[in-house]
């Protein structure tokens, strides 16, 4: 059972500049609401209550002015900094006393999920015992992911990043559940030619000895990537769309954990107070009067 998390949000956000020569990506808004509440909310649906989050070195303050602390949510929230981009295992050997001996899932500060069936298929990942699972989703491009095929099973039979010629259309998402293994596999990792530990290096590991399972969103899920431009404003037109026609907010991280228990209606109250008068308060205050 995994029932620890962690969210990357550093990187240098380079696809995105100027916007991010002053702000961290995951600061910026989709939307009403701050890039990295979205990957938080899936954690938090997964019913994880456990999480860190990496941080650029100097950003900490940023990150908690938003959110100070997991109370007012019912979870507990920890910081740590990342010196410099060093991959995606770079996470777990800055996390690895966070993570300690339990299981860990890990998804990437930038990335939106939405799906249908969501809730159901993250509580399935996260009754991980060995192993690893990925999520996987169909793309138009395979050639600009990390791409995997598999087999009748839902195990990984292969696994390439940016493959020259396609053999699959299914992409490598930004979630991860792990087992304690991934911290020592993360230590033997060697540096890829851009001098960083690769995700993909990773994942073979598993794969090299058959513990490496996928999971799916499903047809009329939606993956994206906001650490480009056009990804960012399709993903904040997506949510505008959605959220204005069903009168629901994706990601609204009071209401998740109202959902689930961890909170009460005096917690959305405090809520309302922090963020003030705006139309995300607007929202929590109908979460009181059901």
């Amino acid at each position: 059972m995994i029932k620890k998390g962690i969210i990357l949000a550093g990187g240098l956000g380079t696809r995105m500049s100027p916007l991010t020569k002053a702000v961290n990506k995951h600061l910026l808004p989709i939307y009403d609401k701050p890039v990295f509440f979205y990957p938080l909310s899936v954690l938090m649906l997964s019913g994880i209550k456990d999480i860190l989050i990496i941080v650029n070195k100097g950003q900490l303050s940023q990150f908690k002015k938003i959110l100070p602390n997991g109370n007012n949510l019912g979870i507990k929230i920890t910081y740590a900094e990342q010196k410099n981009p060093k991959g995606l295992p770079d996470a777990f050997l800055i996390g690895e006393k966070f993570i300690n001996k339990d299981n860990v899932a890990l998804i990437l500060g930038d990335n939106f999920f939405y799906a249908q069936s969501l809730t159901k298929k993250l509580k399935e990942c996260v009754k991980l015992h060995k192993g690893a699972t990925v999520i996987l989703h169909p793309v138009r491009n395979p050639s600009s992911y990390g791409i995997a095929s598999i087999n009748k099973k839902n195990k990984i039979r292969k696994i390439v990043e940016k493959p020259k010629k396609s053999f699959s259309n299914l992409a490598v998402t930004g979630l991860y559940f792990f087992d304690n293994k991934v911290i020592n596999y993360s230590k033997k990792l060697k540096p890829s030619k851009r001098n960083e530990l690769e995700i993909i290096d990773l994942l073979k590991k598993y794969k090299n000895n058959n513990k490496l399972t996928a999971q799916f969103l499903g047809r009329g899920g939606a993956w994206l990537d906001t650490g480009s431009i056009n990804d960012f404003y399709d993903t904040s037109a997506f949510v505008s769309a959605l959220e204005n026609r069903q009168g629901l907010k994706i990601a609204c991280l009071e209401e998740i954990a109202l959902n689930n228990g961890w909170i009460n209606k005096k917690n959305i109250e405090t809520a309302i107070k922090f963020y003030g008068k705006c139309s995300y308060s607007q929202y929590l205050s109908t979460l009181i009067k059901k």
